[in-house]
């Protein structure tokens, strides 16, 4: 490919094409093969249409656009009234009425048949592999349902509008909505993940309540309501708090100022005061963290499907670039070292993209409850813990050029610690993995049942099963992180030997479980084949 550009005699050589025109699911084998053995299998045609649409041209523009551009905060109009608004770029409301129009905020809860939380899950991978920021507010919806579902009043009021799939951003009573998101609102500048050390107040009015006191992070502040933790006479309770009266009046909450986050930029994170805000109580008063855990579970899902899709795009990135450049006389892709990192990457992202369809093929079935228990902790500690050293070395394939701002993994790698940190960083993670199993000793007996089914197949993972079931019987709180790890190399393991090709599987279970394991990407043992994982996962030229 040769191109002039406005230089004199100057040509443009050994430079990829863009990756655009592209249908993303078709480029994406593992995924393709995770929607059937998943049992979402029907909802592939639909995938495939918003593959084509976020692989276009036109989304890669709006992606860069979103994030050069972040939101704004209004907290005034002209003449001194308070609006307490966030402005966004236009390319922002791109992605959301795309993701709201195809159901990725509430395609289970609008349509549940067998199979559907794996189906949104693979449509959620492909939209945040393109913009992840808009990912936020998306999550937080899809993740209301069971909440609300505590208070059937409350749920048969909200969730017609949250399951339409019509994207409305302005600010009305939800009476007169078509189309409403969730938010949620839980930490405080005291306490962070310790939400019972929150200050925030409630006090009755009648059959509602007030809130009084500020939240130090508040999640997609544009949206229509949110679920809010604060302290009642009964102890902590859960709130929805609408931006929005029944009169149409605005609530008594301000936004302060916009969180500047290392990435996430497109998306807006507030930092926000109540001020005898009103709201209504959702389950009982004083069990506020039981009633919202179940918010919490499945936005920790969406993290581990998020960070499979940052590994997606990198992966993506990585081959494409190495196919299409050469250097010292040879294509990048067919150089012996290039190839095992990327067949390393390329491994990893099978193996989050395997895990997160496992996982929310679990949520479709209620007899899974407990291994969705342990494995959701798991899968959200090891997965997304992955993810910035995955993003940083699939950077370091493009060299230079993935390094400026202009090539789309420069964001993703600002992007993907946030997943490692939102809804529990990883000690959490590990603490509520040991609280599984020492709380609900079921858990346990579920994630063997899974992962044993692979029991035979591999000598590596075979030598890794030996003694886990009592390691997992007798945890020990200074040893956490290093039995989340094992659980999650388990899980992972068992799945690529059930469900992928053998060169993935064997490369996965050598360089992960096996004594010649290394600690960089790209240290795969000798006798594996590099060069037909990358033909996997390499977007066809």
């Amino acid at each position: 490919m040769t191109n002039s550009d406005s230089g004199r005699g100057h040509n443009v050589v050994n430079q990829p094409p863009p990756l655009t025109g592209r249908d993303l699911l078709a480029d994406n084998l593992p995924l393709s093969e995770a929607l059937e053995w998943s049992g979402s299998g029907w909802a592939a045609s639909r995938a495939h249409q918003l593959g084509t649409i976020l692989g276009s041209a036109e989304a890669a523009r709006n992606a860069d656009e979103a994030h050069r551009d972040p939101p704004r905060l209004r907290t005034h109009d002209r003449y001194g009234h308070r609006l307490d608004e966030v402005e966004f770029n236009p390319a922002w409301h791109y992605f959301m009425d795309i993701a709201v129009s195809h159901g990725l905020h509430a395609l289970p809860w609008s349509k549940p048949t067998e199979g559907a939380h794996a189906a949104r899950a693979a449509q959620f991978l492909l939209a945040a592999q393109v913009e992840p920021g808009h990912g936020c507010p998306i999550s937080m919806t899809y993740a209301s349902i069971p909440t609300l579902r505590a208070n059937r009043d409350l749920a048969k009021e909200w969730e017609p509008v949250i399951t339409s799939n019509t994207y409305e951003p302005q600010l009305r009573p939800v009476a007169q909505k078509h189309g409403a998101l969730i938010g949620m609102a839980m930490t405080e500048k005291q306490g962070g993940s310790d939400v019972r050390a929150n200050t925030t107040f409630a006090q009755r009015d009648g059959e509602a309540w007030r809130l009084t006191g500020h939240k130090w992070f508040c999640s997609a502040p544009m949206n229509d309501a949110f679920l809010v933790l604060a302290q009642a006479p009964g102890g902590l309770s859960c709130f929805l708090l609408p931006r929005v009266l029944p009169d149409g009046a605005k609530n008594a909450m301000q936004l302060l100022r916009l969180k500047d986050k290392l990435g996430n930029r497109s998306n807006a994170s507030a930092e926000v005061e109540f001020d005898d805000a009103w709201a209504q109580l959702v389950g009982e008063e004083g069990r506020g963290v039981r009633t919202i855990i179940e918010m919490v579970n499945h936005t920790r899902l969406d993290c581990v499907i998020a960070s499979a899709a940052g590994m997606r795009q990198s992966v993506a990135e990585a081959t494409w670039h190495a196919a299409h450049r050469s250097a010292f006389g040879h294509r990048l892709i067919d150089q012996p070292l290039m190839a095992s990192v990327l067949a390393d990457l390329s491994v990893e992202s099978e193996a989050a993209t395997f895990t997160a369809m496992r996982l929310a093929a679990a949520y479709d079935d209620p007899n899974q409850q407990a291994f969705r228990r342990l494995a959701t902790a798991v899968s959200k500690y090891w997965v997304c813990k992955r993810g910035p050293a995955h993003a940083a070395e699939a950077l370091e394939c493009l060299g230079g050029n993935g390094y400026v701002e202009e090539a789309p993994l420069a964001r993703r790698y600002r992007e993907q610690p946030l997943m490692s940190i939102w809804e529990g960083s990883g000690n959490v993670m590990c603490l509520d993995v040991l609280r599984a199993l020492v709380t609900a000793p079921e858990t346990a007996d579920a994630f063997l049942d899974e992962v044993t089914q692979a029991l035979g197949a591999n000598k590596f993972l075979d030598a890794h099963l030996v003694g886990l079931g009592e390691r997992m019987r007798r945890p020990e709180m200074s040893q956490a992180r290093r039995l989340s790890e094992d659980l999650a190399l388990a899980l992972q393991a068992s799945l690529l030997v059930r469900y992928s090709p053998a060169p993935v599987a064997d490369a996965f279970c050598a360089s992960r479980l096996g004594p010649q394991r290394g600690l960089n990407y790209g240290d795969l043992p000798p006798g594996l084949s590099p060069e037909l994982i990358v033909q996997r996962h390499q977007p066809p030229v």
